[in-house]
């Protein structure tokens, strides 16, 4: 099976194809306010999706990782206003301390290409 990667970096790449799997690495997002950097993360996803040849109905599981749990209501809604009522994933969220304090939200994403 081969493996197709998706804007490649010297630490990682965006996505990695395998079969009809993508993986998609952590998307963090720009902005002061939970909503709008959950917004910028999310943009994010749709585009590495439509790269691979795929889009927010295909994925199959979300982790989310919050900087603080008290912005677990804020991100709900941010997400609820994204994601396909019809195809919602596997979802899990968690507390962590992110790669920079800036950072309050980061999405990890893996999807079916069919």
């Amino acid at each position: 099976m081969s493996i197709k990667r998706i804007d490649v970096g010297a630490r990682m790449s965006g996505a990695v194809i395998h079969g009809n799997t993508v993986y998609l690495a952590g998307q963090v997002g720009e902005g002061e306010s939970v909503t709008e950097q959950c917004k910028s993360a999310l943009a994010e996803v749709d585009r590495l999706l439509a790269a691979a040849g795929s889009n927010k109905s295909k994925i199959l599981q979300t982790l989310i990782y919050l900087s603080d749990m008290s912005y677990f209501a804020e991100m709900n809604a941010a997400w609820e206003a994204w994601v396909d009522p019809a195809n919602t994933p596997a979802r899990a969220t968690s507390e962590a301390k992110l790669a920079a304090p800036k950072y309050k939200v980061e999405f990890t994403v893996t999807a079916a290409l069919d």
